[in-house]
């Protein structure tokens, strides 16, 4: 990578554009960097970084700090543009910061976004863009660098100092340097993943463990007393041989299980032979009592059943004449029928005749049907008149229909008349309702318009006003930080005053006999100044500096902070009057002032939003307004088509209403013939049905009465031959001897039941197994069944233990097995533990084959730093005249682990010593060697990226003339692999020696650079 121009503008101290042109300085090989503190020179390494990679190095890019310039002008941005080769290719990269512009329209400033653009040059087209986008260009730039920011400003921009702090650094610091620089965070992430999976194996294995010795806890639960023979194995979960020890000891507690089973087995058959031989015992007594007790039974039901003998008789012959009697009842039963109907004919007849004149009272049932005939003739004469009457009614009916309807006509007439009169004022209320409708929703409209901003004024003014109180504080506080700087900054002078009076006193402490003075070269001190009273040293000095920068930086913020008030008050105040231009221009009565009260704009807002709101209203009301006419004017045509109808109908009625008339008069004069006595036709024909239906009924009644007499003296004489027949003397005899069926169910049952015991006696006493059991002695099966219970039960106790016997086999085969297959399962397991363990431990350096007790990512860091120290020894050497070697060291120091010691071997001695022991000068020129060494590791390490242009910080003037000759001519060498190294240092005698020069200059408005080559010096 070479640098080639570098353009800097409002940039740090810089306030105009400043251009370096590296292709000049490096000309020669070496130039110089140099200038007052506080010119602005480490602002020029910081535009180098800021323009690669968008931020500075380290603490200067550290928040709420910013890099534009104060003394740059309002309207110039700040900008860094750097022209450099890298990877074969020639581009231009140009950075801006975010930063504060003026706004193009109104006061005040406004925050532009940082911006960058990345441009390549072709040697046909000229400079080609390629990106502009933050990521992209940062990706692009990282990648042909091959390098981090952190590691270009180790690299490129050597810190001396970095460098002497690691020289006397212990091993943990070293450590944390080279891990930035070389990024071994992926071997720390090897050592933690490898921490993690020994961990998560470890865990697996102990789960495993735990597993296994819970399925022995269950073992020995199952195995019950076998368990107890052989005490379980006492191993932790992860320990060693617990597998191994749990298997056996199941298998111990297997075998006395199945002992155990065999001997419930056998306990089991003795105990059934003794239930079988006490069940047969038990039985034979059983059927011995059950003889006994049969035979006994048989004697009594054979006693009972001779002394019911007697009734036995008496009811078979009841049953005989109870069945005899059977045979007349159904005569009984018809003559009873026939008495009853003849009664009822009889009642019916008498009712029937109450209803007739007395002279019909004894007519007979002839007498009695002539006279229904007759009747039932005139009846049919009165059809034609009961018709005639009915169409009379109907006539009324239509007369009262017609009427009706006349006076509804009457009165719709007169109601349309009465609206249609009022017909042009309701359409002209309705027009006008419209029209005002309509010029609402146009005030509204406006209103809307007016509205919004006079609310937009009334917000403005609100932030205006407080604004104006928050301006008057930032005031204040901008003017009580201006009296503070301006304290710090007379402090500070005076005490830099007081100090470089007394500057040789302090120049004499660091005076040593025998060494030349940094002043005027000589060793001898004769009289060096001493000093006087109130010297101030420089660390004082410093700290007022700092306080006076502190103050400054707040005086700053203030203004910044004063500044972006009074800007956003500008801007409220404009936009309130902005808006009431506006509203004067539209409102006559706003008057003409340009900052209002928010009083008087709230009272503006709130009579517009009234306004507004009914103006709203009101237009609401217009689609309502249009649909009340076109309903009215439905109405009006409605009502005059309905006044138009009913004046037809009422000239049709008329002509109806003749009609009816004439034709009422032909039906009355044959209705006053119909009628007779009767008020009406219908009336005479009902008393004529009145008297036709006595009639019938008496006809009937009569004839029913006849026929039941007759019915009832043949049923007597059926009933009297039935019971001659039956064997009885009188019916009534018969009637006695009858029972109900259920009766003679009961008796046939009594029979039935004394011939079955009889014969169920007869045969009892015929069994000879009975009669031959009573002659033995009694039976006693309680004792033989209280011998089979006691056997009963020892054979269920017998089969108990035995069925326990095998489940705890079964159950201890089972779990045995289980616990197998887990200890097969956590073979590999167990096998990728011990692996991982190993692993882990010697990565972590706590394995007994690490040795030296090294972590990995120390391992890695010292192969670095070994090839570090051999890279720097090739240039210490000849800045050392070949007296000083720097190597690498792993021995360990006390208790800590080796990998990162550094050390340095003394040629005049021949020893080798800790790098803490250099001198002042010997530390810068070791730390020079170191950088340059680490630089070419790291572009190394890298990908090979050529670094052409290099930048040293200060401590050149630690070194004595012929060191520095030589230092000097080691840097020189570097021209040979055509590279140029910028020097920054205060030293004057390098710029006698460097021709190249690059001088920053202060300037009250801004620093500005100067280039000083061979030729001359040129701005």
């Amino acid at each position: 990578m070479r640098l080639h121009r570098l353009d800097i503008t409002a940039f740090g101290p810089f306030g105009a554009t400043q251009e370096i042109d590296f292709d000049a300085l490096s000309a020669a090989g070496l130039f110089l960097l140099h200038g007052p503190t506080g010119a602005g020179k480490t602002s020029v390494l910081d535009a180098v970084c800021y323009a690669l990679y968008g931020a500075v190095p380290g603490a200067r890019q550290s928040p709420g700090t910013s890099l534009r310039s104060d003394h740059a002008p309002a309207d110039l941005p700040t900008e860094i543009r750097l022209e450099l080769t890298v990877g074969g290719r020639r581009l231009e990269i140009t950075r801006r910061p975010a930063q504060p512009r003026p706004k193009k329209r109104g006061g005040g400033h406004t925050t532009e976004k940082a911006q960058s653009l990345l441009r390549a040059y072709d040697t046909e087209r000229g400079w080609q863009a390629l990106s502009r986008s933050h990521q992209e260009i940062g990706e692009e730039i990282t990648q042909l660098i091959g390098m981090s920011r952190e590691q270009f400003c180790q690299v490129v921009l050597l810190p001396q100092g970095d460098f002497a702090r690691f020289l006397r650094a212990d091993a943990e610091a070293r450590g944390k340097l080279l891990g930035r620089l070389f990024d071994t965070r992926r071997f720390a992430a090897v050592e933690e993943r490898l921490a993690d999976l020994r961990r998560a194996a470890e865990n697996q294995v102990r789960s495993g463990d735990e597993q296994i010795l819970a399925l022995a806890q269950r073992i020995a639960q199952a195995a019950g007393p076998a368990g107890r023979e052989a005490a379980m194995p006492e191993v932790q979960p992860g320990g060693p041989g617990l597998a191994d020890a749990v298997l056996g000891w199941a298998a111990t507690a297997r075998s006395s299980a199945r002992e155990r089973l065999d001997i419930a087995g056998a306990s089991v058959a003795a105990a059934e032979s003794r239930r079988s031989a006490a069940r047969t015992v038990w039985d034979a007594e059983r059927e011995l009592a059950a003889l006994q007790q049969r035979y006994a039974e048989t004697g009594r039901r054979a006693a009972a059943s001779e002394a019911g003998r007697a009734g036995h008789d008496d009811a078979q012959e009841q049953l005989r004449r109870a069945r005899r009697a059977d045979r007349v009842a159904p005569a009984l039963e018809l003559r009873d029928e026939a008495e009853r109907a003849y009664r009822r004919a009889s009642a019916a007849r008498d009712r029937s005749r109450s209803g007739l004149p007395d002279s019909l009272a004894d007519a007979g049932a002839e007498q009695l049907a002539a006279l229904e005939r007759r009747l039932r003739e005139e009846l049919g004469g009165l059809d034609a008149a009961r018709r005639a009457e009915r169409r009379s009614a109907e006539i009324d009916n239509e007369r009262t229909a017609l009427e009706r309807e006349a006076r509804a006509d009457d009165e719709l007439i007169r109601d349309a008349d009465g609206w249609l009169a009022g017909w042009e004022a309701t359409r002209d209320g309705l027009l006008a309702r419209i029209e005002a409708a309509q010029e609402a929703a146009t005030r509204a409209e406006l209103l809307a318009g007016r509205l919004d901003p006079a609310r937009r004024r009334l917000d403005a003014a609100r932030r205006r006003d407080a604004l104006a109180d928050e301006a008057v504080g930032a005031e204040d506080r901008l003017g009580r930080a201006r009296e503070h700087a301006l304290g710090t900054r007379e402090h500070w002078l005076d005490l830099r005053e007081r100090r470089l009076r007394d500057i040789a006193a302090e120049l004499a402490r660091e005076l040593v006999d025998g060494e030349a003075c940094m002043v005027c070269g000589s060793a001898g001190h004769p009289r060096p100044a001493r000093a006087g009273d109130g010297h101030v040293d420089q660390a004082t000095e410093d700290a007022a500096e700092a306080a006076h920068r502190r103050a400054e930086q707040a005086r700053t913020d203030a203004e910044h902070v004063l500044g972006a008030v009074r800007e956003r008050y500008a801007a409220a105040r404009a936009e309130a009057a902005e808006a009431a231009g506006a509203d004067s221009a539209e409102d006559p009565d706003a008057g003409g002032v340009d900052d209002p009260t928010a009083a008087e704009l709230a009272a503006l807002v709130d009579t517009l939003t009234r306004e507004h709101t009914l103006a709203h209203r009101t237009a609401a009301g217009t689609h309502a307004a249009r649909e009340a006419l076109a309903a009215a004017e439905r109405e009006r045509t409605q009502r005059t088509e309905d006044r138009r109808q009913a004046e037809r109908r009422a000239a049709a009625r008329t002509s109806r209403r003749e009609g009816l008339d004439s034709e009422q008069e032909s039906l009355e004069e044959v209705l006053a013939q119909a009628r007779g006595e009767a008020g009406s036709v219908t009336e005479h024909a009902a008393l004529l049905q009145n008297r036709v239906a006595l009639l019938v009924e008496a006809v009937t009644t009569v004839r029913e009465e006849e026929d039941a007499a007759a019915r009832l003296k043949e049923a007597d004489d059926r009933l009297a031959d039935a019971a001659f027949r039956a064997g009885f003397d009188t019916p009534q005899a018969a009637a006695d001897t009858l029972l109900a069926e259920s009766g003679q169910r009961s008796l046939q049952h009594r029979i039935d039941a004394w011939q079955a015991e009889a014969a169920a006696v007869a045969d009892r006493l015929a069994e000879t197994d009975a009669r031959a059991a009573a002659g033995r002695a009694p039976a006693a099966p309680d004792a033989a069944r209280q011998v089979y219970d006691v056997a009963e039960r020892l054979l269920r106790d017998a089969s108990a233990a035995l069925a326990s016997a095998r489940e705890r086999c079964a159950e201890l085969g089972r779990l045995s097995r289980r616990a197998a297959d887990e200890v097969r399962g956590l073979g590999p397991v167990r096998e990728e533990y011990e692996r991982i363990a190993r692993l882990a431990g010697l990565t972590a350096g706590t394995s007994a084959d690490n040795e030296r007790k090294m972590r990995l990512e120390s391992y890695v860091l010292a192969a670095r730093l070994e090839q570090v120290a051999a890279a720097a020894t090739a240039r210490l050497g000849r800045m050392s005249s070949g007296r000083y070697e720097l190597v690498h060291s792993d021995a360990r120091t006390g208790g800590r682990r080796a990998g990162l010691g550094l050390h340095v071997i003394d040629a005049w001695t021949g020893r080798e010593r800790d790098t803490a022991t250099l001198s002042g000068g010997e530390t810068f020129f070791a730390s020079l060697a170191l950088a340059l060494g680490l630089a070419d590791v790291v572009t190394d390490e890298a990908g090979g990226v050529r670094l052409d242009t290099l930048f040293i910080d200060e401590g050149f003037g630690s070194l004595d003339e012929q060191t520095l000759d030589e230092v000097l001519d080691v840097l020189d060498s570097l021209r040979e692999r055509d590279r140029s190294v910028g020097i920054v240092s205060h030293v004057g005698d390098l710029r006698r020696r460097i021709p190249a020069q690059l001088e920053v200059v202060k300037e009250r408005h801004g620093s500005a650079v100067r280039h000083r080559v061979a030729d001359g010096i040129s701005d």
